[in-house]
């Protein structure tokens, strides 16, 4: 069946009654025929809306000789022209006329109220006014109430309660579309009208809305390309909302891995809805869409930049969402911030509602230490999802750093269930996105200054907190910061390694050492460093810095390749204790004394001594393949029935490893303490030595083709 449709199929002329009649035919019958049951009926609709809704059931019971009153607030010509009265104001009005419509009704009647919104709050509480209109709504049970509900404001459940029937019309439904676009506008899509591709764009907007835009669009009849009909449409629909430019290809250097599961799974699907032939195909494709999507991973890696670019791909306007911003200390106000985002969201349709910090209101339900409004902002949420129809191309992107920690509710398949990682940039992502930025920022790097900086960002951020990682938004800073010595020394020619060096440290306020201080640091480096050249199964080092520009160490051995490893061996294991010896026992044998800097290289070296012997089953044969731990409450302890003589053997057996490594350390340094002193001499002279210089110093022992998974980094700590 073919999706376009003719034009002499279209309606030559169209009231904005008859568009509100072809609309929404099937429900206004239905509304129609509960009222005549005396069922009282809630319509949620948009205010414009209400009015025509109201007109259209009035004529429908009018033919059953049923009377409709409109409380509309409005006096009537009685009331204007009683003397002695004083002008009360709407709700007054509309109080007296519900008062006298209650009380002396005589006959069957609907009575309607197209103004409930007034009873209430933003909150959803009830105002003065309703506190005196309640009771005269429960007190005449012949009459027939019909209500207008803004989907902009909360009901009291002593309101709501009245309406046992409730049918909710936003938008208007795709089935309909082609009844309402009369035959002159429908030229300025071109000669083959497909009111499918139409819907895509006013799948939020009321029969009235939809019929005043499409009446007013401007442009030449059948154009081989209907764009600016679209574009006009657009412009209407998103008000105060951006359609991003961002590329998805171009504007995001790197995340290959990231882009082809976006592309898969998401807008790819939605192309092929876009090329359908068919509606068959069309309703088969939609099933497949997520409408829900988690965007993971750690701060600054550009998950919201992602969310840009999708909503770019697509046409889609977007809604940035701060989850902080939605709380409110009021009562309901918080989950009428929510309610309010998703209405705007439909009626700009295609869109994207993005709820950065996710995490902040969504964490599993029973974790929240506030003041409980998480909880009621997680079921509105739940509720706004749930209300999606599939034909809407309204997408919702959480944000967080924590995805774990979301409610189990938000995740099932149907609500979040699109969860998209994306991680920390690996070095080619880094060289992408400094590409990018060199382009755009005009840094003119040259190459050797670009893989400088790759490499250079593969460690912890200077001058951050302990443990922080270069992000997207790092990289952004860092060619920024280039920008401007540049800027500021009226430069014109390439960027160097020098001018990267420069930028990422030159207001840094590194420890100021003295040169016994700076002697003892880099033997210590230089211990950790030859120790894990000699050790078959320790990674190769990238870089070994005395300056103390890693957050928390004076100094620091940094290895190659910071990507995670799986299977990690018992070799491993062991190369990893004589390395973290190794800064120990040089300071021990070349300086003749020892400093507090290794205490974090035993505390870590006796934990994997521990683990060794008492959870991975490699402590030998006196211990024998047995675990000695349990989990309790999320930690590792030691199984609380052991006695006294079995801790005491697994105690010296973590002695033993412990020593053992030590003495491989010992004859490491030894046999090569001509190395030693070389590195550390060179150390003190330039303060960082790079992977290159190492591979020169030691020919053939830092190949990266050594076993690479993720270590941490050996550094001696402030005294």
């Amino acid at each position: 069946m073919s999706l376009t449709i003719a034009e002499k199929d279209l309606p030559a002329e169209l009231t904005t009654d008859a568009a509100v009649e072809a609309a929404y035919s099937r429900d206004l019958a239905d509304i129609a025929s509960k009222l005549l049951r005396s069922l009282p009926c809630l319509i949620e609709c948009d205010k414009e809306l209400a009015p025509f809704l109201f007109l259209n059931i009035r004529q429908r019971l009018r033919q059953q000789n049923i009377r409709c009153i409109y409380l509309d607030g409005r006096p009537n010509e009685q009331q204007q022209s009683s003397s002695g009265m004083m002008p009360v104001g709407m709700m007054g009005t509309m109080i007296a006329q519900l008062r006298e419509a209650v009380r002396g009704a005589v006959e069957r009647r609907v009575v309607v109220l197209p103004h409930l919104d007034l009873l209430t709050t933003s909150q959803g509480g009830l105002t003065a006014e309703a506190r005196e209109v309640i009771p005269l709504l429960y007190e005449n049970p012949e009459l027939v109430w019909l209500g207008f509900k803004d989907p902009s404001f909360p009901l009291p459940k002593v309101i709501e309660n009245l309406f046992p029937a409730r049918t909710t019309l936003l938008g208007v439904p795709r089935d309909r579309l082609c009844r309402l676009i009369t035959q002159r506008e429908s030229r300025k899509f071109g000669r083959n009208f497909n009111p499918w591709a139409l819907y895509k764009y006013v799948s939020g907007l009321n029969a009235v809305r939809l019929r005043r835009l499409l009446s007013t669009l401007e442009g030449e009849d059948y154009p081989a390309d209907p764009r600016n009909a679209y574009r006009q449409l657009r412009q209407a629909t998103i008000g105060t909302l951006e359609i991003p430019e961002i590329n998805l290809e171009t504007d995001i250097g790197g995340y290959e891995k990231v882009k082809k599961r976006l592309r898969q799974e998401i807008l790819d699907v939605l192309t092929r809805r876009e090329r359908a032939t068919s509606e068959e195909e069309i309703y088969r494709l939609e099933e497949l869409i997520p409408r829900g999507m988690i965007f993971w991973g750690p701060p600054g890696t550009g998950k919201t930049y992602f969310a840009k670019a999708m909503a770019a791909a697509i046409g889609a306007a977007i809604t940035i969402v701060s989850g902080p911003e939605l709380k409110s200390k009021w009562v309901g106000e918080s989950e009428d911030n929510l309610r309010q985002v998703f209405h705007k969201a439909r009626q700009s349709a295609p869109s994207i509602i993005v709820f950065d910090e996710l995490d902040s209101f969504a964490s599993a339900r029973g974790t929240y230490t506030g003041s409980g409004v998480e909880h009621s902002m997680v079921n509105q949420l739940l509720t706004e999802m749930d209300g999606f129809h599939k034909e809407e191309l309204v997408f919702v992107v959480g944000t967080t750093n924590f995805a774990e920690i979301l409610d189990p509710a938000l995740l099932r398949p149907g609500r979040f269930e699109f969860h998209l990682h994306i991680p920390y940039p690996d070095h080619d992502d880094r060289r992408e996105i400094l590409k990018i930025y060199d382009r755009k920022m005009k840094l003119q790097m040259t190459p050797e200054a670009l893989e400088y900086t790759v490499k250079r960002t593969a460690d912890w951020v200077e001058g951050a907190a302990p443990g922080t990682r270069y992000s997207g938004d790092h990289l952004n800073a860092l060619c920024r910061s280039i920008a401007r010595i540049r800027l500021r020394e009226g430069r014109t020619d390439a960027t160097t390694a020098q001018d990267v060096e420069k930028a990422l440290t030159e207001y840094i306020e590194l420890p100021k050492l003295t040169p016994h201080e700076e002697r003892v640091v880099a033997t210590h480096e230089s211990g950790h460093a030859v120790c894990a050249l000699f050790c078959p199964h320790a990674p190769p080092i990238e870089r070994i810095s005395i300056r103390g520009d890693m957050a928390g160490a004076l100094g620091f051995v940094r290895y190659q390749d910071r990507t995670h490893r799986f299977v990690v061996t018992q070799n491993e294991l062991l190369d990893d204790l004589v390395v973290l010896m190794g800064g120990r026992e040089a300071e021990a044998m070349f300086m003749n004394d020892l400093s507090i800097g290794s205490s974090d290289d035993l505390r870590r070296a006796t934990t994997i001594a521990h683990a060794l012997v008492e959870e991975f089953g490699m402590g030998g044969d006196e211990v024998g393949v047995v675990r000695y731990n349990e989990e309790r409450n999320g930690q590792t302890i030691r199984h609380p029935a052991l006695s006294e003589s079995a801790k005491e053997r697994l105690d010296r057996r973590v002695r033993e490893i412990l020593e053992d490594a030590r003495q491989r350390a010992i004859r490491i340094l030894h046999e090569n303490r001509v190395l030693v002193e070389t590195m550390r001499d060179l150390l003190l002279e330039k303060k960082v030595i790079e992977a290159k210089t190492i591979s020169e110093l030691a020919p053939g022992r830092n190949d990266a083709k050594k076993p690479r998974r993720k270590p941490s980094e050996s550094g001696a700590q402030p005294e």
